[in-house]
């Protein structure tokens, strides 16, 4: 019999525990005990999105005060990157409060918090985290998921499209692109041929997606994929159209 969890509980005392201990290490003045405490003193009763972001707000309380201090700690305890095609609740679930903490507390530290996104994606996922760079620095994080899609690291190229998503479940919606959308649609012709399960299951979502909030302009670029014989394209767009046939 399969076992039962809830998704929420694992965000609670039991992760701040798994962040304490990793974290000491690396900062030995970290108050372990009273950030355990914190953290399940204020999660009672939240969603899971909400207990990531308590999460985030206690690292804050006792972390070093100068995110350029405080960043550089929680990337020394992400460990070694993960080899698998594994989504957020599997493999280093324990890191979205850390990228939380980026798209928080690091807005105005471009390049470092950037740097933490792509290690962070690397091992969970940085599709949360990175969505306020888009929106307060659209060029200058444009180039940057430009050069994530063309990376040999599959969870870098699955970010440049997953992070951009219009409709991305449990974020807010991304309006920025939808009536101009070919900056995104530039960086998913990058993936439109990966051989990678996890990259093309993104972008065929992603498409999905387009097809409810631009279609015409989503249905014009999967009349121009349409012709493509790479069996990669074809399986993005039969994944992407199925319910809308």
């Amino acid at each position: 019999m399969a076992t039962k969890y809830s998704i929420t509980e694992m965000f609670g005392a039991n992760l701040a525990a798994i962040l304490a201990d990793k974290i000491a290490i690396a900062y030995p003045n970290f108050e372990s005990k009273l950030f355990i405490k914190g953290v399940k003193k204020n999660v009672e009763g939240q969603t899971y999105t909400q207990r990531i972001a308590t999460i985030a707000e206690q690292l804050k309380l006792y972390l070093p005060d100068d995110y350029e201090i405080s960043l550089p700690i929680l990337l020394a305890i992400l460990g070694e990157e993960n080899p698998k095609e594994t989504g957020m609740f599997t493999h280093y679930y324990w890191l979205m409060p850390v990228g939380k903490f980026i798209s928080s507390y690091g807005l105005e530290h471009f390049a470092l918090s950037i740097k933490g996104i792509e290690e962070i994606t690397k091992r969970n996922t940085g599709e949360y985290a990175i969505r306020p760079f888009i929106n307060k620095y659209p060029v200058a994080t444009l180039k940057v998921m430009t050069k994530w899609a063309k990376s040999p690291n599959f969870h870098l190229r699955r970010l440049a499209s997953e992070g951009l998503r219009p409709k991305l479940p449990w974020a807010p919606k991304l309006d920025k692109f939808i009536k101009k959308p070919d900056p995104v649609f530039n960086i998913l012709k990058l993936l439109k041929e990966d051989e990678v399960m996890f990259v093309k299951k993104s972008v065929a979502n992603h498409l999905t997606d387009w097809l409810k909030v631009n279609k015409d302009a989503a249905t014009n670029l999967i009349d121009n994929w349409s012709s493509s014989s790479n069996k990669n394209t074809q399986w993005i767009i039969k994944r992407a159209t199925r319910k809308f046939v």
